[in-house]
């Protein structure tokens, strides 16, 4: 059943312009209005859905199953999109898919040491090294990003999710600043739903303190998995004094 709404507040100028938008597109100014109407209703909903994008920093294989029975456990009774990218090759990518996780990985994975030897236009095989380079290059990498994440959310099909993502430590095993720059331009355009960005702590330790601080701040909550349990890290900047205070 459709309801008429007064609106109060149009000057003439206003009231001017619609009229004059009206003739122009061929709509009535009531169609105008509720467009706008409907837009405004809809980015309200969106931003009601959560979009949280978190660190997660584990050491051994082990460690990393175990939280990801409970994760799985966790998430179907939360109802979310269950996936995944990351090495066809890892331990845990192999533990999801035989959890009937969606693998929105792009292949041939770019980081992986078992991806087929490419040929060029003229037939002729490529080294593992020319692909690494022609590939591994920012541009190249963003990309390839980029295609994974349409693959999650072309699936997901609006749904929310519940993403762990492996590929982000594989690219900070090559390049922590790059990882750091697929971190910011995912924080600038989240798909709605969970999405945890996960890094072995041996790719980390010889970082510089400049790229973790970094790297913590761009998510907005970082764990730690010691074994079976989950500790969560508080990032803050605090004065020199601090140093001496109880």
């Amino acid at each position: 059943m459709t309801r008429d709404l007064l609106i109060r507040g149009f000057d003439d100028k206003i009231h001017s312009q619609l009229g004059e938008l009206s003739k122009e597109k061929g709509v009535s100014i009531n169609s105008i209005v509720k467009d706008a109407v409907d837009k405004w209703l809809n980015q309200q909903q969106q931003s009601d859905i959560p979009k949280k994008h978190y660190l997660l920093i584990y050491s051994d294989d082990d460690s990393i199953l175990g939280l990801l029975k409970s994760m799985d456990r966790l998430a179907k009774e939360s109802d979310l999109f269950r996936c995944f990218c990351g090495p066809p090759s890892s331990i845990s990518t192999k533990y999801l898919s035989k959890l009937n996780w969606y693998d929105g990985t792009v292949t041939p994975y770019c980081y992986d040491e078992t991806t087929p030897i490419k040929r060029d236009s003229k037939g002729q095989k490529q080294s593992k090294q020319q692909q690494q380079i022609q590939i591994q290059n920012q541009k190249g990498i963003m990309n390839y990003c980029g295609k994974v994440l349409e693959n999650i959310a072309t699936k997901a099909n609006n749904k929310q999710v519940c993403c762990i993502d492996f590929m982000i430590n594989d690219i900070a095993r090559s390049s922590l600043q790059q990882a750091l720059t697929i971190e910011k331009a995912y924080d600038d355009s989240r798909i709605p739903g969970l999405m945890y960005c996960t890094y072995k702590m041996e790719t980390l330790l010889n970082s510089k303190i400049k790229d973790l601080v970094e790297l913590f701040e761009g998510h907005d909550q970082v764990f730690i998995l010691k074994q079976d349990d989950v500790y969560k890290l508080h990032i803050t900047k605090e004065n020199v004094h601090k140093l001496f205070l109880d």
